[in-house]
């Protein structure tokens, strides 16, 4: 598998796991914490559960083989797209509205500008339920409230929408040739070749101005909507940009708009999405760390109607961010407790260890008459020689019996 690592050019390392471990533990307990619960999908997937689904994952990425049957398989290339099928199976049997599921998984690509890297680690959230402001703006705070607990002080989520440009380019009637290199440069912010390219294109001045608007669409919110207005066409432009209004309110409702940013030049993936999208970014990492939005349509393909949004963060990516941030402490305890002992006295060390051990303390022993490794950090140091005593905080004390270590566990855990 692909090693966890921070630094890909480093060995991994017991430690560098830990961090990633720890890194883990705090998204699912945070994504726990909005009433979602977790859930996995197969390694291996069907090649036509992708393949028929346009404005997803390219064909050519994914990792292909070939069952004892004949059949062609995949390794997951995505997750988004099985927890639908999964969801609109489950509609047939019980409701499934207000679903909200997690998922941490490994997902399989061979793109070409990472050939080295076909394996990487996504951590994220999938919400099914009705597309309102309030469903809308509780993802963006789970993101918000996510990246707060990971301990960054100054990052944004960008906040787009894919239904105001698709309108334009409806009402452009460009051909699909064409709207593959419109995408290209808005999403690369070219506005220098928008403009002669929108001018060989038999489209009215209005709208090649409000087309080459969108790229500069970005930055504070009551900014960008003044900006909008000034775009609108009809009345499903109207109505998408009063959902981005509404969205950002429940937002400040959440005391949260120093975290967002307007851009409605985010328009990546157009036939996957159909709403709000987003995207966040962290200090001095030039590729967003999560990646999300609503894509109404995708259960469509199984014959259902059940609206959704979500965001996955990528784990390497991220754990990058924290190290470049010095956010990734290593430096702590490995265990709560370390038990040095005399061969005479083993029978109560060891005796002791099980008992803090059943407490669910985490417990190494080591007879003080082998080489210890120094690496074996430790709030309390034990030692049943001569005297029995515990070491911690500098001071050395001496116990009774394994009542009192478990007492002194238990004031240092409240007290930290």
């Amino acid at each position: 598998m692909q090693p966890y690592i921070i630094d890909n050019s480093q060995d991994t390392s017991v430690e560098d796991f830990q961090v990633r471990d720890n890194l883990v533990r705090t998204l699912k307990n945070r994504f726990t914490t909005y009433g979602y619960k977790q859930i996995q999908t197969s390694t291996f997937e069907s090649y036509d559960l992708y393949s028929s689904i346009s404005g997803t994952v390219n064909k050519d990425e994914m990792i292909k083989v070939v069952d004892t049957s004949g059949k062609v398989m995949v390794l997951r290339p995505d997750v988004t797209i099985p927890i639908s099928r999964m969801t609109a199976l489950n509609k047939q049997s019980r409701s499934t509205n207000n679903t909200r599921v997690f998922y941490v998984m490994d997902v399989f690509r061979q793109a070409f500008e990472q050939e080295d890297q076909k394996e990487k680690t996504q951590a994220g959230i999938e919400y099914f339920g009705e597309n309102t402001p309030q469903s809308n703006a509780e993802v963006l705070m789970l993101a918000i409230h996510t990246l707060k607990d990971l301990g960054f002080s100054n990052f944004k989520i960008e906040i787009g929408h894919a239904g105001l440009f698709k309108e334009l380019v409806k009402q452009a009637l460009i051909q699909p040739e064409e709207l593959d290199v419109l995408l290209s440069l808005i999403q690369s912010k070219n506005t220098a070749e928008i403009e002669p390219f929108l001018k060989n294109l038999a489209i009215d001045t209005d709208l090649q101005e409000a087309i080459q608007a969108i790229p500069l669409m970005y930055g504070d919110p009551l900014n960008v909507i003044q900006q909008a207005k000034k775009i609108i066409r009809n009345e499903e432009m109207q109505a998408i940009l009063q959902n981005l209004i509404d969205v950002y309110d429940v937002l400040k409702d959440f005391q949260a708009e120093d975290s967002v940013v307007f851009n409605l030049g985010l328009i990546n993936n157009m036939n996957y999405y159909s709403g709000i999208i987003f995207q966040g970014f962290v200090d001095n990492i030039g590729k967003p760390i999560l990646m999300g939005g609503r894509y109404d349509n995708l259960s469509d393909q199984y014959n259902e109607q059940i609206p959704a949004i979500g965001f996955a963060f990528e784990i390497e990516l991220l754990l990058h961010a924290l190290s470049q941030q010095g956010l990734a402490q290593r430096k702590q305890p490995s265990v709560d407790m370390v038990i040095y002992y005399e061969l005479t006295r083993q029978k109560d060390a060891l005796y002791a260890a099980y008992r803090l051990r059943e407490a669910g303390y985490q417990i190494v022993t080591f007879p003080t008459s082998t080489i210890h490794p120094e690496d074996t950090r430790s709030l309390f140091t034990v030692r049943y020689e001569a005297k029995q005593q515990v070491v911690y905080q500098n001071q050395e004390v001496p116990f009774v019996d394994v009542e009192e270590l478990i007492d002194l566990l238990q004031e240092e855990r409240l007290l930290s």
